[in-house]
């Protein structure tokens, strides 16, 4: 027997994604608009822009608190990995889950992703429909089973 668990979300819930290519974030987002409620994806291209993001800088100043962050590893000016240990060496960022989206394989990124505090580490399909799939059991784990912490 298959148990579904749909809960409502009160509000919006905010999601950063953080990935350089086109093609993926179109796919992630259009993946993401399934959802059983509201949700609102922000997509930073790079991890410097990212950071901007997170620490409300720039042309970022009134951006909102992810309840989530999907971050590629492999990008310009910024990989994954710095981005994700600036985060979790800030005291107003570490409690946000980060849930690695990327392409690679490799055991090496895999580990280091976890040694630096990452929740999650999912390799994004070659296929479109796995793809779709992948981000839409991201979503419903991290977003209808999983509890996340309020933003402050």
């Amino acid at each position: 027997m298959r148990y579904m668990m749909v809960m409502a979300h009160p509000r919006t819930v905010e999601i950063l994604l953080v990935d350089d290519n086109i093609g993926d974030v179109v796919l992630t987002k259009e993946a993401l608009k399934g959802a059983d409620f509201s949700s609102h994806v922000n997509v930073a291209r790079d991890g410097f822009e990212a950071l901007e993001f997170l620490r409300r800088t720039g042309k970022f100043s009134s951006a909102p608190r992810p309840d989530l962050i999907l971050l590629d590893i492999n990008m310009p000016r910024k990989n994954g990995c710095e981005v994700l240990e600036e985060i979790r060496g800030d005291e107003d960022l570490r409690i946000i889950p980060v849930v690695i989206l990327t392409s690679s394989e490799a055991e090496d990124d895999i580990r280091r992703s976890y040694e630096l505090g990452a929740n999650c580490f999912v390799t994004k399909p070659a296929d479109l429909d796995e793809m779709v799939k992948a981000v839409q059991a991201i979503n419903f784990f991290w977003l209808t089973v999983a509890k996340l912490p309020r933003p402050l």
